[in-house]
């Protein structure tokens, strides 16, 4: 995996984010957000955007059971050949955004959402995420067989 943070998790990166949503959304516009989110899911991500372009889902898997098990999380996973199913029963980043004391942002899933797609875009997988309530979520990744 190309990036594996080690040492101690600095959990106001969270609370800064939340807050970072709201301005760039306020100064620059929801297309402005989605922007930045598409170039993190390609170029930050770009290990896990070209193993699922070809493909391979492999490094995204290891990736959410990395940073869920690193941040705590409460979630389920069910990862087979064509289809990834993540369930987010507590969500770290918005348990510490309310731990912090602030007004969770419209936006904040967003990056959740965006970064998915953009990791998506041009791959043979294709995404969706269901908000099932504050800080409860359902992600698929879903692996389109060719016809």
């Amino acid at each position: 995996m190309r990036y594996r943070d080690s040492g101690e998790v600095h959990k106001d990166f969270h609370g800064t984010l939340n807050t970072t949503v709201d301005y760039v959304v306020e100064h620059y516009g929801e297309d402005a957000l989605r922007e930045i989110f598409s170039k993190v899911g390609k170029d930050v991500y770009r290990s896990i955007h070209e193993k699922l372009k070809n493909g391979d889902a492999s490094e995204l898997i290891e990736h959410i059971r990395y940073y869920f098990d690193r941040e705590g999380a409460v979630y389920n996973l069910e990862a087979g050949p064509d289809e990834i199913v993540l369930e987010v029963l507590e969500c770290p980043a918005v348990k510490q955004v309310r731990a912090l004391g602030l007004t969770l942002s419209p936006y904040f899933c967003r990056q959740t959402i965006d970064v998915n797609a953009a990791m998506c875009d041009g791959t043979p997988w294709r995404t969706s995420t269901e908000i099932l309530g504050c800080g409860h979520c359902r992600q698929v990744f879903r692996k389109e067989v060719e016809a």
